[in-house]
């Protein structure tokens, strides 16, 4: 349930809610907006009269949350989150279109370094590369581990772009943490439960990717995991789901993104690299994104995509990502945004 208390409620009175709430057992979720505090109460509410609470100075009304997510829920915050990468970047709520872009894997120094400069030119706002890969095969390239990160973190360092970069493991959220500023959930970590409640505990902002064989209410569970662990900087990503076409790598949902935006407060973007794993394919989604409303895109770049480690076939060259921006910026403008 969540409590809406009045417009003009003290810091006291909302206090007294949270230590009566708390004293029930319930797990206690604060949202300041502008024009009102809402309390989230996670628990068991036959433990405790609502009428009581309806009574107590400063509430205005108590509102059941009817969804099983309930802290992404648009019933829980009406107003649409925003996400701070760093101080200059942000995602969600009407901010400037976030582009991630970078490599699948990050595969040596100069190569993150350059490939980093270069999105950086075009238009990019984040740098995207894989230290951790998750693959099909136990004897294709696995990644670098920490070296990457340290490249990763040489690329921020020149370029100021902040890092999306993959955790797979709840043993290496901390070092992964060290060095990214966003951390990635891969679509097959989307229900690894243990691990969207560690991500949660950090303070960083996280990219949570959609499984494939996953509806959107159950990318809305799992994101419900990591809020409920006290992270709401939370930013929910498509990338394609199974379907029986096999003319793509997966199928992009693209309703998925006015349907999250009507069921959550949390921002989506897409990623039509994994959604379609072709690259000439990737443009013409990374537009319809655009005009479906999602607040931004992550785009895999690679400077000699045949001899890539890992996903070439999907990757887009920088002079093809560099005209792919300037056609991004004219949609953005159409639909009332910025790139």
């Amino acid at each position: 349930m969540i409590i809406i208390m009045r417009p003009d409620a003290t810091e006291r009175q909302v206090n007294s809610i949270v230590d009566k709430l708390k004293a029930h057992g319930f797990g206690v979720h604060l949202s300041k907006g502008v024009e009102r505090t809402v309390i989230g109460a996670i628990g068991d509410k036959s433990s405790i009269e609502l009428e009581s609470l309806q009574m107590m100075p400063g509430v205005s009304e108590i509102v059941p949350i009817r969804k099983p997510y309930k802290l992404v829920s648009r019933e829980f915050k009406k107003e649409d989150t925003i996400v701070s990468l760093s101080a200059e970047v942000k995602v969600g709520a009407g901010q400037k279109i976030l582009i991630i872009a970078g490599p699948c894997s990050v595969e040596g120094e100069k190569q993150i370094i350059e490939i980093a400069e270069l999105v950086k030119a075009a238009g990019a706002n984040a740098l995207r590369g894989g230290a951790f890969k998750p693959r099909t095969s136990p004897y294709a390239f696995q990644g670098l581990g920490e070296t990457g990160l340290k490249y990763l973190a040489a690329a921020s360092k020149k370029t100021d772009l902040p890092i999306v970069t993959e955790v797979m493991d709840t043993r290496d959220v901390a070092l992964v943490a060290k060095y990214a500023d966003m951390l990635q959930v891969g679509a097959r970590n989307m229900q690894n439960f243990n691990l969207l409640k560690e991500v949660g505990k950090t303070k960083k902002p996280i990219l949570l990717k959609r499984g494939p064989g996953s509806t959107i209410k159950d990318l809305l569970m799992s994101a419900e995991y990591i809020l409920s662990e006290g992270n709401n900087q939370v930013v929910l990503c498509e990338r394609g789901i199974k379907t029986f076409e096999d003319s793509t790598r997966n199928t992009l949902d693209l309703n998925a993104v006015p349907v999250i935006k009507k069921w959550s407060h949390l921002p989506v973007v897409v990623d039509p690299s994994h959604g379609t794993g072709e690259w000439d394919l990737v443009p013409a989604m990374a537009k319809a994104a655009i005009a479906a409303g999602a607040d931004g895109l992550a785009i895999e770049v690679h400077q000699k995509p045949e001899a890539a480690l890992s996903d070439g076939a999907q990757s887009l060259k920088p002079d093809t990502f560099a005209q792919l921006i300037k056609e991004l910026r004219l949609v953005a403008k159409a639909v009332g945004r910025e790139l």
